[in-house]
């Protein structure tokens, strides 16, 4: 499969922008992308390129910021070069090490996690991953059954099987992330995580203890009914994926209207996951 790389220049100081534009692009269309100071680089299949999308998000943001671009095809097979040459270990809060195949091992973190990264969201870089995995790490998942929906490289399902979950359902709706969770999990000696192919709609009928969802907020706004009919009183449920402002309220509104209690939530460089109970009283 042949990839287009778009390399955007931000005219901005705030972090926060180019945050914003990086999730602008991955909800039409693209999947990776590489961080540099002032810009990054975007990856999405050629086939699925429109270079009007692109100019649209610069209109759209125009009275915040300004961007330029550029794009070139680039070959599928120069992408495991790109990831080595760019993923560095990470640690979180001091007890989960997450590292590539070709990292040294550190056994001494309470977890260690071995994610092989190719084009799946979820290395723990973003900050989105990282917060989920904060709250994660606060939270006991002895002989749980865990959903974890946008699973992306399978990282926060592993978490949750190395922190003593029973059962681990991970779902993504891309087939390169459910591959990859497959073979994250088996990287890991995980056998405890079933993965699916998939949305919502593949959630299955029974209830879960937890649910982890880092995804985006209208997906997930979408989503939170069908999360609800899989909780019971006491289901935690982690979110990620959007802004503290306007998001955070939107989703707490949408949360408190079905049954899920807001509890807290956790910010880094304006992006928030947030946590929340489920009661049928």
């Amino acid at each position: 499969m042949v990839y287009n790389e778009v390399f955007v220049v931000l005219n901005s100081n705030e972090d926060f922008h180019k945050d914003l534009l990086i999730n602008a692009m991955s909800e039409i269309g693209f999947d990776t992308f590489e961080d540099f100071q002032n810009g990054f680089k975007a990856y999405i299949p050629l086939s699925d390129f429109n270079k009007e999308s692109i100019e649209h998000l610069k209109d759209t943001f125009k009275e915040m910021f300004s961007f330029t671009f550029e794009s070139k095809s680039i070959a599928h097979q120069n992408w495991n070069e790109i990831w080595e040459s760019n993923f560095e270990p990470i640690d979180v809060a001091n007890r989960c090490y997450i590292r590539a195949t070709f990292h040294e091992a550190k056994p001494a973190f309470d977890y260690e996690i071995v994610i092989d990264p190719k084009m799946a969201f979820g290395t723990g870089h973003h900050q989105t991953t990282a917060l989920m995995i904060e709250f994660m790490l606060e939270e006991n998942f002895a002989f749980q059954k865990v959903l974890d929906m946008g699973c992306g490289t399978g990282i926060l399902a592993i978490l949750a099987s190395k922190m003593g979950a029973k059962e681990v359902l991970a779902i993504d709706y891309d087939d390169v992330c459910y591959d990859s969770t497959l073979e994250n999990s088996v990287l890991n000696k995980i056998t405890n995580i079933e993965a699916l192919c998939g949305s919502k709609e593949v959630i299955p009928d029974y209830k879960f203890d937890t649910i982890i969802a880092n995804i985006n907020r209208n997906i997930l706004l979408d989503q939170l009914d069908t999360y609800a009919k899989v909780s019971e009183d006491g289901t935690v449920l982690f979110l990620s994926g959007f802004y503290e402002n306007p998001d955070l309220e939107i989703i707490k509104q949408k949360c408190e209207s079905i049954g899920f209690k807001y509890s807290e939530h956790k910010v880094l460089n304006t992006w928030v996951s947030a946590k929340f109970i489920f009661s049928n009283k």
